[in-house]
């Protein structure tokens, strides 16, 4: 039996990143890691990097036609909430019409698709969705999560859509922040911050989502999971357990509810999500919080 050709796309992003240093170590698996531009990845052996740009479907059809991969895992997305609101042709571009197009070629070449969606689909009002709950989304973001869920669903027979949460992490050449280093920055920095203790949610580490990506990738479950932590918390929660952990002070900390702050795009209070679906079906199983912690930000 042949090696699995795994294509990624959005190699350059946090994820894209940590799928790459996971699945490389793998001999059984033939990664192709693509993104935009050059290869931001310090390791540049054991895979093969293409510069693709998924709003370019001559290039994308053309690309797959070619490779032939068995599993797509599609992590390229427009992810800054707040941009949304006001790119939202790119938003569509890029969270939409992206998606329609590699549910219908995996249908007509015949690899399994892993799409990236989010909390953000849901209006957050109880903690710890499930998969089949109603969704909601408040934001231009959310609905074009949404909605590319719906094209892999209409289009797609092999796949699988993974949800997640909040994801942090560190890789070697960051294009963005996230909670975790931001936190960090902020609290050893000693900066004047507003946190919101309104919002809760259960915080992703980068490395537990790309094995949940390989996970799907490599079994034959098909359907939503939703691939999150699995501590529930809120985010002023989140800012004090680092705080504890590293011995820094909270002076310059000042607790906020989301009412608070001017943000375009309105963000769901409670969200979280279960995930004992995957956890049963794909044997998904996340590191805690503070395990976490010390992986994305060391000890």
């Amino acid at each position: 039996m042949g090696k699995t050709i795994i294509l990624v796309t959005g190699s350059n992003g946090l994820l894209g990143q940590k799928l790459t240093d996971l699945l490389v170590q793998d001999d059984q698996i033939e990664l192709i890691a693509t993104a935009r531009g050059v290869n931001r990845h310090p390791v540049k052996q054991g895979y093969t990097y293409l510069d693709l740009d998924v709003t370019d479907k001559n290039a994308v059809n053309s690309l797959l036609t070619e490779i032939k991969p068995d599993v797509v895992i599609h992590t390229a997305a427009m992810t800054q909430v707040d941009d949304c609101e006001f790119e939202k042709e790119l938003c569509v571009s890029l969270n939409i019409d992206c998606v329609e197009q590699l549910a219908i070629l995996s249908r007509e070449l015949g690899y399994k698709l892993i799409h990236l969606s989010t909390d953000f689909i849901f209006d957050g009002t109880k903690p710890m969705y499930k998969e089949d709950d109603e969704p909601n989304p408040l934001s231009y973001y959310g609905w074009s999560k949404l909605e590319a869920e719906k094209k892999v669903l209409a289009n797609a027979n092999d796949y699988a859509i993974l949800r997640t949460v909040l994801v942090y992490g560190k890789v070697a050449d960051m294009s963005r922040s996230n909670i975790m280093l931001w936190s960090y920055n902020t609290l050893k920095d000693k900066k004047n911050a507003k946190v919101v203790d309104d919002q809760f949610r259960t915080p992703t580490l980068a490395e537990d989502l790309a094995m949940g990506c390989k996970l799907a990738a490599m079994s034959n479950e098909i359907g939503i999971f939703n691939i999150a932590g699995k501590d529930y918390l809120s985010i002023y929660e989140l800012v004090e357990k680092i705080a504890v952990m590293y011995q820094f002070e909270m002076d310059n900390i000042e607790r906020v509810s989301s009412a608070t702050l001017s943000q375009p795009a309105k963000r769901p209070p409670i969200t979280g999500l279960d995930i004992s679906k995957a956890r049963e079906l794909l044997k998904y199983e996340p590191h805690s919080l503070e395990e976490g912690i010390r992986i994305c930000l060391g000890m």
